[in-house]
């Protein structure tokens, strides 16, 4: 089959596209499915760099459970397809039917989400003509949406609803969402005005209407100079603050917080370590919250909100399999918003 390997932790350099991979077989209670489509994420550049680390070193370099990673491994976690072989226990009716792919691999409660596999990570995903997963990741969507727009939803979506969660965000709430034109934040401001919330999109001037459009109250620009006081200018204390950015912009951030909020945080692409004045936390009783990914129940509501068509899906462009070098330089531009996918060409 045609896939796009990832040889090491290094640059694009290291993913080789090869047309003579072996096809994978499903196990057991598993399901093989055909690919039609697959987003990229910020996970993908990161497990490609090395980036996440691991406990005892930050800077030491490791992929997604910040454990060495086993090489060549095929990468891509938000797969869209039809299921085209179904393994020993799987009903024969499930074949032909058109997914979308949960790549959270774990089988106990959420608290495993700390010690999870990742489709593309610790096992192979979608760059590729199939993958296999377990039957109970492949959920079954019907939507008028074309593949590569279903491609946008998953990690982006379900890291975003977990957040949300996890930070009990109620209708009648201020949110601020960083990285508001990312595929992250962009559902961070969809899915909590679909809970009544009142956001506040942080990001660039030229990516403002878009936000505005999604459901946003304000925006702020990412840039200001003050970007406490741009955020008070707008709407006062917040309650919730919903982070993907951190870097500079953590500790200003923290302190727009009113008594009692909650600051919730899923990434730090512009830098993980950050400094701040823990007085702010607990003399306003604040409380921190680290989230990933998220439950195999978020991804039932997920798939329940495509369903329904209350989700717009932000598709900024596609890149055919042999082009994943180029799609993920285009990626860490960050000179687009929304979600950028990998389509298969020839798939169901």
């Amino acid at each position: 089959m045609r896939a796009v390997l990832l040889t090491g932790f290094g640059g694009p350099e290291k993913l080789e596209y090869r047309d003579d991979v072996p096809a994978p077989e499903p196990g057991p209670g598993e399901v093989r499915v055909r690919v039609a489509a697959t987003g990229i994420n910020n996970t993908d550049v990161w497990t490609r760099e090395g980036a996440y680390g691991s406990a005892e070193d930050p800077t030491s370099t490791a992929g997604w459970r910040r454990e060495p990673l086993a090489f060549p491994r095929i990468q891509g976690a938000d797969v869209v397809g039809r299921i085209d072989q179904v393994g020993e226990g799987v009903p024969r009716s499930r074949l032909g039917e058109r997914v979308l792919v949960d790549p959270m691999l774990y089988t106990g409660g959420e608290r495993e989400l700390v010690d999870t596999e990742y489709l593309g990570s610790e096992r192979d995903g979608g760059f590729a003509d199939f993958t296999t997963v377990p039957a109970g990741n492949a959920h079954p969507v019907q939507s008028r949406l074309s593949d590569a727009e279903l491609a946008t939803f998953p990690t982006a979506c379900t890291t975003a609803m977990r957040m949300l969660n996890r930070a009990d965000v109620r209708a009648g709430e201020t949110v601020v969402v960083t990285g508001a034109s990312g595929g992250v934040g962009s559902a961070l401001v969809q899915l909590a005005t679909l809970r009544g919330a009142r956001v506040v999109a942080v990001t660039s001037s030229a990516k403002r209407e878009r936000a505005l459009r999604l459901g946003a109250h304000a925006t702020v620009d990412r840039d200001a100079p003050d970007l406490a006081a741009a955020v008070r200018a707008e709407v006062g204390p917040v309650d919730v603050v919903a982070d993907v950015v951190a870097g500079p912009a953590f500790a200003p951030l923290l302190r727009v917080l009113g008594p009692l909020g909650r600051y919730v945080v899923a990434g730090g692409i512009a830098g993980p370590l950050v400094e701040t004045d823990l007085r702010t936390v607990y003399l306003r009783q604040l409380q921190l919250i680290g989230s990933s990914f998220g439950t195999h129940e978020d991804f039932a509501q997920l798939v329940d909100h495509v369903q329904r068509g209350e989700l717009t899906p932000l598709l900024a462009g596609t890149y055919p399999l042999p082009e994943l070098r180029e799609a993920q330089r285009a990626f860490a531009a960050k000179d687009f918003f929304g979600k950028l996918v990998i389509t298969v060409e020839g798939s169901a």
